[in-house]
């Protein structure tokens, strides 16, 4: 039958119509889809943060509500995913693909190819700057957070995550800024949520429970705390800026959590271990610290937090003392926390001696953000004792200045604890 020139031109433009639909529909529900993914990334944060993930360097291509999707490329170490997560939000984070590092200088040396979990860990990773020093080199790892307190985690090529408080997820690679200038490839990265965490507004709170009164740390409580340490002969040092409430097993779980370090109290000790740690091809962070003295005997504890390749000179360091004191029930810890930033002359004798930042209220911040960050702080709270100490001299001549006040951290009970308690 012949069709009239008329009818004809209607159904060319009917068919074009078709395909011009069926060829679009899916874009557009492709844009939709993650266009409704960046906005539902924050789920119940402020629109500040939402604002903020919206104009994220990384635009997760999300599948559904609940999957994203990344490619993270081996010229970056850190890439903002745009995604907050809630406390207690788990993730299945999956991973494919490889990156090359291109030869070295030597005649022997090859390009290097990996996947997501990295390249095995050799004699020279005894002296890097990775992010996680327990990980493969150019393994795939993520961190809450962008601060110097954003703990750096192993994910590889699958890992199941919770996150321990809320915080924006970047997704990296255990690579230094050498390694990224000469890399080649990329690691695509799908993250499903499992679980989307706790609700109300203090699970979207990021870094941890917000600063209230803690019962118990009252001014009577505070002015039986010194302000201050002392070393052997009595020379008054560093200032007292922590307090910890809660067991022995309590503190050392935090620390542990927070990606600090037991410190070895002795040369002896230090000789040993580093032999060990050096045969096992792992990072030796425990480098001794001297003895100071409060409530007339050395420290309990002495905790590290430090890039490996820079321990001797530079380390974020503490030392802890169990007071005499308890509140509700529970101990209390005292701690004098300092930031090693070089040598300086030591005025006792002249000799060379670690010199600390002298804004000690940085490592009090550091010491709050980065035990906090492990979902192990219950209660925080920043005290202003009477007799507030402001400038002051270590005890080996050193100076440094305050605004005073203490931050008091109340951890999670372990297990123990809290059977015990029952």
């Amino acid at each position: 039958m012949k069709i009239p020139v008329l009818q004809r031109s209607n159904l060319s433009i009917l068919l074009l119509s078709l395909a011009v639909a069926l060829f679009c529909a899916p874009r557009v529900r492709a844009q939709t889809a993650a266009s409704s993914a960046a906005q539902n990334v924050p789920r119940s944060a402020p629109a500040s943060t939402a604002s903020a993930a919206a104009q994220s360097p990384a635009t997760p291509a999300a599948a559904s509500a609940k999957s994203y999707e990344f490619d993270i490329a081996a010229t970056k170490q850190w890439t903002d995913t745009g995604l907050d997560l809630r406390a207690g939000e788990k993730l299945h984070v999956t991973a494919t693909g490889s990156i090359t590092y291109p030869a070295g200088n030597s005649s022997k040396s090859k390009p290097r190819t990996f996947g997501p979990d990295g390249l095995t860990r050799g004699w020279a990773d005894l002296v890097h700057q990775y992010a996680v020093s327990s990980g493969g080199h150019g393994a795939l790892i993520g961190r809450l957070g962008s601060g110097d307190a954003a703990q750096a985690f192993l994910l590889g090529a699958d890992k199941q995550y919770e996150a321990p408080v809320a915080g924006r997820l970047f997704i990296g690679i255990n690579q230094s800024n050498k390694d990224a200038s000469g890399a080649q490839g990329s690691f695509h990265v799908t993250i499903e949520v499992t679980d989307p965490g706790l609700s109300g507004a203090a699970a979207a709170l990021a870094g941890g429970p917000a600063d209230a009164p803690i019962p118990g740390i009252t001014p009577n409580l505070l002015e039986k705390i010194p302000r201050r340490v002392s070393d052997q002969q009595g020379n008054p040092g560093d200032m007292v800026n922590v307090l910890i409430v809660g067991s022995q097993d309590d503190l050392v779980r935090a620390f542990t959590a927070a990606g600090w370090v037991h410190v070895d109290s002795s040369v002896r000790n230090t000789v040993l271990t580093g032999f060990i740690d050096s045969m096992e091809k792992k990072d030796y962070l425990t480098m001794p610290m001297s003895a100071l003295y409060l409530f007339d005997r050395p420290q309990d504890y002495g905790f590290a937090h430090a890039e490996p390749v820079k321990v001797v000179m530079s380390r974020n360091h503490l030392r802890v003392w169990k007071s005499p004191y308890e509140v509700e029930g529970r101990q209390l810890w005292c701690v004098a926390a300092t930031h090693d930033i070089g040598f300086e002359r030591d005025q006792r004798n002249n000799g060379i001696t670690h010199k600390i930042d002298p804004a000690i209220d940085g490592e009090r911040e550091f010491v709050n953000d980065t035990l906090s960050g492990t979902g192990l702080v219950i209660a925080r709270d920043h005290v202003t004792p009477k007799n507030a100490l402001t400038d002051a001299k270590t005890a080996t001549g050193g100076s440094f200045h305050s605004d005073g006040r203490l931050v008091v951290l109340v951890l999670k009970p372990t297990a123990s604890a809290s059977a015990a308690s029952q």
